[in-house]
């Protein structure tokens, strides 16, 4: 198999869309999970304008766009089990769902939260039936909230009450949930209290259902499964930290803990290209390896390998975006990578692909709100250390 290293060191811009709103933020990225049409799958991208954007992946033609949302959106994520079900968080408490085949503004269900529920991030198992959103803390509660995921035409207009809520694990903003790629029991999350706790979501009740709390020592950024069987967890802080740890070793005396690197700018050098930022990570089934994402504020993406001896830059993509980058989607099929960032555009970046479009975007200068919404964990996080 061709070297991680020299896949990514090909890959080039193949199609560049660039949003009309020069402000607007490309927050997350989704891919429908199309097996039989690999052309025809479908791009969701929530956007910072609280709408979002539905594309074709091979052309990124714009198909739908959903807006007027009462508050600001906190990911995107298609169901699995069928292509065309696209499920979306807000902050206004609800989450939705909605059929990208229907041309309309009305989602065909939404899931109600309790009245203080702020939700600000969320996920859907890989069986498609089971729904969990994470809260914001409000006074001193802060809740995983869960809803059978099934399609009901009766909760299109009163929206789902939940099956339950988990509230004792977590005492800060809930910041990641992220269920098991294959095991739809399995979910992690991740909070600004710095725990990443694992769930086995079949258990009776909350204290049984908690398999492990593994601690980060800073607020929580991304979370995510890797390792032959995703029997590991990592996760990503906001002051740029990386941990990694083995669930295998729960129950033995060995150490869970694989790596822990509290600011990852500080052990990874780049060429004439600073590591500002991480923005998640992905891990590649084929070579059977974890990697760190990470960007610069002019647009340089870095794809930085994770071993238990450290980390090491794999290389860099350059001439793409002109701002800071927020999201990624790493397609494992063709190895084809889609990059949203601050600077309004949307990239599709494949192997030896050849760019027709020369226009790039002009850098943005000026921080917008929701660029300052998303810093409050790491403002906050700086003054408990004082």
């Amino acid at each position: 198999m061709e070297k991680i290293e020299e896949q990514f060191a090909n890959l080039r811009i193949a199609k560049r869309h660039a949003l009309t709103e020069d402000s607007t933020y490309l927050l997350d990225i989704d891919v429908s999970k199309s097996v039989l049409a690999e052309s025809n799958q479908l791009v969701a991208v929530s956007c910072s304008n609280k709408s979002i954007k539905v594309y074709n992946r091979e052309t990124l033609h714009l198909l739908r766009e959903y807006s007027g949302h009462p508050g600001l959106l906190n990911g995107v994520r298609f169901a699995h089990t069928s292509e065309n079900m696209l499920f979306s968080a807000c902050s206004d408490g609800t989450i939705k769902c909605w059929d990208t085949r229907l041309a309309t503004q009305k989602a065909i269900q939404f899931f109600s939260g309790y009245p203080s529920n702020v939700f600000i991030s969320f996920d859907i198992n890989c069986s498609d039936l089971i729904v969990c959103a994470g809260t914001e803390k409000v006074e001193e509660d802060t809740f995983m909230v869960f809803w059978d995921a099934r399609s009901n035409t009766n909760y299109a207009c009163t929206g789902k009450e939940p099956l339950g809520t988990y509230s004792e694990t977590h005492n800060d903003d809930i910041t990641k949930i992220c269920f098991h790629p294959n095991k739809p029991n399995l979910v992690v999350s991740g909070s600004t209290d710095g725990l990443v706790n694992v769930f086995d979501i079949n258990k009776e009740n909350e204290d049984d259902a908690l398999i492990a709390t593994c601690n980060s020592n800073s607020s929580v950024s991304f979370i995510g499964w890797s390792g032959t069987d995703y029997k590991q967890v990592y996760c990503m802080t906001h002051t740029e930290g990386f941990c990694w740890w083995d669930l295998t070793q729960i129950d033995s005396e060995e150490p869970m803990t694989l790596l822990q690197i509290p600011d990852v700018r500080e052990v990874v050098f780049t060429e004439n290209s600073n590591l500002n930022y991480l923005i998640g990570g992905l891990y590649h089934e084929k070579a059977d390896k974890l990697f760190v994402v990470g960007g610069t504020a002019m647009g340089n993406i870095h794809l930085i390998n994770c071993g238990i001896d450290g980390l090491s830059l794999v290389g860099t993509l350059h001439g793409g975006h002109s701002a800071t980058v927020r999201s990624f989607y790493w397609n494992m099929t063709d190895d084809s990578l889609l990059t949203g960032g601050e600077d309004a555009q949307l990239l599709l970046w494949k192997p030896g692909a050849v760019e027709r479009s020369l226009v790039k975007k002009a850098s943005l200068k000026i921080a917008s709100s929701v660029q300052q919404q998303v810093r409050v964990h790491r403002n906050s996080l700086k003054s408990k250390q004082k």
